[in-house]
């Protein structure tokens, strides 16, 4: 079970370099990053705000099917602006319920209008997973001890 404590960081993220883009990169720039990074969104930053999130599936939707030229498409015209954001502090099962409401796979994290990271439905698996685990051994050893 996840346990309420467990919040987006440190449990799900601890650790980040953000990859961020203005807004006035093309698309390929955004592609050629991600692919370097092996990431599946950027979040896009004007003046050290952020104003949108550029992910895979935009790359997809409003590129690709639409047969635009992404060297030549800016991620203005590209992204999803405004993003939903969530606090550091939030718990993982919070995360978890606006992904999936929300169809998300990642999720800004801001706290006083400052981005301090990006999960993903990654890390919060991961993060499921390990307290799953604990809590197997929990019981397994509760269990054997009678």
């Amino acid at each position: 079970m996840i346990q309420a404590e467990r919040t987006v960081i440190p449990h799900a993220v601890s650790e980040q370099s953000l990859a961020t883009l203005e807004p006035s990169a093309t698309v390929l720039e955004a592609a050629r990053m991600m692919a370097y990074l092996r990431i599946g969104a950027l979040l896009i930053v004007e003046d050290d705000k952020l104003v949108g999130i550029f992910s895979e599936r935009d790359a997809l939707t409003r590129v690709v099917a639409k047969e635009l030229d992404p060297a030549t498409t800016t991620i203005a015209d590209a992204m999803t602006p405004d993003p939903v954001t969530i606090a550091p502090d939030a718990t993982v099962q919070q995360a978890l319920d606006i992904m999936a409401e929300r169809g998300f796979r990642h999720l800004p994290v801001v706290e006083d209008g400052k981005i301090v990271a990006i999960v993903s439905i990654r890390d919060l698996y991961r993060c499921v997973k390990d307290q799953m685990e604990s809590d197997l051994l929990l019981l397994a050893e509760t269990l054997l001890q009678g």
